[in-house]
């Protein structure tokens, strides 16, 4: 009878650290749903707090000159060569990167236009049009539009997601980004500090 009695008591002990256990795990999973509802909530608050978006005022560059000009690969399939003018480049106390555009179609025609991109709703906005001339025409209709993926001419998604932003925001400098569009869009090929 000793024998049976020691048997039950250690079968006793086994199902009661394993009720135990049990117990200890629902106790941490609940306490997990509690902060994960309190860490929200307290999220919320900073979300309210945050002010609504403005657009700074965006100053027209000068006319880019050619020395400026930093070609930029925007993929294979376009037959045109991508420039930024390194002069123009800024990024706005509103999140917004600005760079003049300028596109060497395979025809000879040469398009100019002042732009920005807002990393965090990834839109781009056309400001002015170059003219032949060297001067500037503010453009009509300037809307922010969503930045989507083309085959041909992806120039803008390229600019968004290479050079310009990273996980929606900008970059943290412009001397950054003009590093990623001399030295291309891989982290591995830019220079490294000393």
């Amino acid at each position: 009878m000793r024998i049976m009695f020691a048997a039950d008591t250690r079968s006793l002990l086994r199902r009661a650290q394993r009720v135990t256990r049990v117990g200890a795990l629902l106790a941490l999973v609940c306490l997990g749903g509690s902060l994960h509802a309190q860490w929200r909530l307290w999220d919320a608050d900073f979300d309210e707090e945050r002010k609504p978006w403005k657009e700074i005022e965006a100053k027209i560059p000068p006319y880019p000159a050619t020395a400026s000009l930093v070609a930029f690969d925007a993929g294979g399939a376009s037959p045109h060569r991508f420039f930024v003018d390194a002069r123009s480049l800024s990024i706005g106390d509103d999140g917004v990167v600005r760079y003049t555009l300028v596109i060497k179609t395979a025809g000879g025609a040469t398009n100019v236009t002042f732009e920005g991109i807002r990393c965090d709703t990834r839109q781009q906005k056309v400001y002015a049009l170059g003219r032949a001339d060297g001067s500037w025409a503010r453009a009509r209709n300037p809307e922010w539009r969503r930045i989507e993926y083309h085959d041909v001419n992806r120039h803008h998604i390229t600019l968004y997601a290479d050079y310009f932003c990273v996980d929606g925001e900008p970059m943290r400098s412009v001397k950054e980004a003009l590093q990623l569009l001399r030295y291309g869009p891989s982290p591995a090929s830019l220079p490294q500090p000393e």
